[in-house]
């Protein structure tokens, strides 16, 4: 029997969001009609770091607006910021500084929503038939969730080749949940993977070209070996995010590299009964839908109208390999989300 790899990955919509570092040795004084903030940042000086800061007075909490001095940082002593409430219509004294430092874990692109055709007549049945499909604005992930970033949140790399910048592999779609719940709790935030639609609309590069989406096969090209990783050109294995060409959004590895999630439950007749805006998929099913290919698929597999689907609970390294290995079959997942 053939042995299949499916890689599964993640990619994000929401906005930008960070975690915090530490912030030392912070004070405060007021020098020539600005509060001058001074501070060390501890950190992996490799990173840059956004600061946050916020202004409490008679326990009221503002964030200052009229700011000197850099707000994106790597680590180091003696960082300094000046702020000049006087500007805001603001009281000089009285205030207390606070840092808040974060390295923004995603690099999130902004989708500017639209209407454009679904589907491919010219395929799968399940593609069937071509239909109009409007999404509102998001934001996605511009890669797969790395190994990184999937740990920085877990603590833990499921993934079956290791490597920080490699997407992370290895997942069900019931563990990626496990990862947004715990990522949204820690940020507030409401990160999710994407519906079917919001995928292939972003797949196609949205409607920034020419106020339509684009018609080519692969995610930004016609051409796959400039933006995918797939059977014939991957070496077996999946590659680090963001080394092959980006389509029209600035979106890396749609096409290859690893399957991605979608939110929605798998209906091979979905199409025929889509709604027009913001579709969300079936209401119910057996299977989620995955997008994308993989780099141990053919190019056919690797089309941004091609879909394929798979049981939410599997794709871990401990609970999928070996029931798959009774079958013939090896099954790896990676990670794609959105807000």
């Amino acid at each position: 029997m053939k042995k299949i790899i499916l890689l599964i990955g993640v990619i994000i919509v929401i906005s930008s969001w960070a975690f915090p570092q530490k912030i030392t040795n912070l004070t405060q004084k007021i020098e020539n009609g600005r509060v001058v903030i001074y501070y060390d940042l501890k950190g992996d000086k490799n990173q840059i770091f956004n600061i946050n800061i916020t202004a409490v007075k008679n326990g009221k909490t503002i964030k200052p607006a009229v700011i000197a001095g850099k707000l994106n940082v790597s680590p180091g002593k003696n960082k300094t910021i000046w702020w000049e409430p006087v500007l805001e219509g603001r009281d000089l004294n009285g205030w207390i500084i606070g840092l808040e430092a974060s390295l923004q874990l995603f690099d999130m692109v902004f989708v500017k929503g639209g209407t454009f055709q679904m589907g491919s007549n010219n395929e799968d049945s399940d593609e069937k038939p071509i239909h109009t499909v409007t999404v509102s604005d998001f934001y996605m992930s511009a890669t797969e969730v790395t190994q990184a970033q999937w740990k920085a949140v877990m603590g833990s790399n499921p993934s079956n080749w290791k490597g920080d910048n490699l997407p992370v592999e290895s997942v069900s779609w019931n563990d990626v949940q496990k990862f947004l719940k715990k990522l949204n709790k820690s940020t507030g935030e409401n990160y999710r993977l994407p519906t079917e639609a919001e995928w292939e609309y972003a797949a196609r590069g949205g409607v920034e070209k020419n106020g339509r989406s684009s018609q080519t096969k692969y995610a930004g090209s016609n051409n796959i070996d400039e933006v995918a990783w797939y059977d014939d050109n991957s070496g077996s294995k999946t590659h680090p995010v963001g080394q092959k060409n980006p389509n029209e959004l600035g979106l890396y590895d749609i096409s290859g590299n690893v399957w991605e999630w979608c939110n929605d439950w798998y209906d091979e007749d979905y199409y025929s009964s889509s709604s027009i805006n913001n579709p969300q998929g079936a209401n119910s099913g057996g299977a989620r839908v995955l997008r994308g290919g993989s780099w141990s698929f053919d190019a056919r597999s690797c089309r941004v109208a091609i879909r394929y689907s798979y049981f939410p609970d599997c794709g871990t390294a401990t609970t999928g390999f070996g029931w798959f290995c009774l079958l013939g079959n090896y099954y790896e997942y990676a990670v794609c989300c959105i807000l």
